[in-house]
């Protein structure tokens, strides 16, 4: 998804805010019968979006959200990242591969493996944000860089 790519889907009402980012989780047991279930479950699970706008008033029944739900547009947010310094070059574009570190505890970690990305997608260095605010457990020299897809 580029930067420009946006989509509408349906979010709850208590929700749907403009700026307000969200990962998709996919759908429940009981949006299985739902007639708008096309709708809500057009995006992928395990990404970040963001809502750009709402559209319109209407708000329409849902089984999860007990205010309902309401057509919102949304994009791809971007992703910040911890990369190998050597490797980060802003506009440069990259297959992302998570850290290769099972270190849990590392106060890094999170920014190393990312909510939001999955090993193999390709990706735009939108910008490098500098060094990491944390000392990689591992003494790898790392810098934080936002990513788009």
């Amino acid at each position: 998804m580029s930067e420009a790519t946006t989509q509408i889907t349906l979010i709850g009402t208590k929700l749907a805010n403009i700026g307000m980012e969200f990962i998709f989780k996919g759908p429940t047991p009981e949006c299985d019968t739902c007639k708008l279930r096309n709708t809500c479950m057009n995006l992928e699970p395990d990404r970040r979006y963001r809502i750009l706008g709402v559209r319109g008033e209407l708000v329409h029944d849902c089984p999860i959200h007990e205010d309902g739900v309401r057509a919102v547009e949304i994009t791809e947010s971007p992703i910040i990242a911890a990369m190998d310094s050597r490797k980060a070059f802003a506009g440069s574009r990259i297959v992302f591969e998570p850290m290769n570190c099972d270190k849990t505890d590392c106060p890094m970690y999170e920014v190393c493996h990312p909510i939001g990305l999955k090993e193999g997608d390709r990706c735009t260095i939108a910008d490098v944000m500098g060094e990491s605010p944390e000392d990689c457990l591992k003494g790898w020299s790392l810098k934080l860089v936002e990513l788009k897809r």
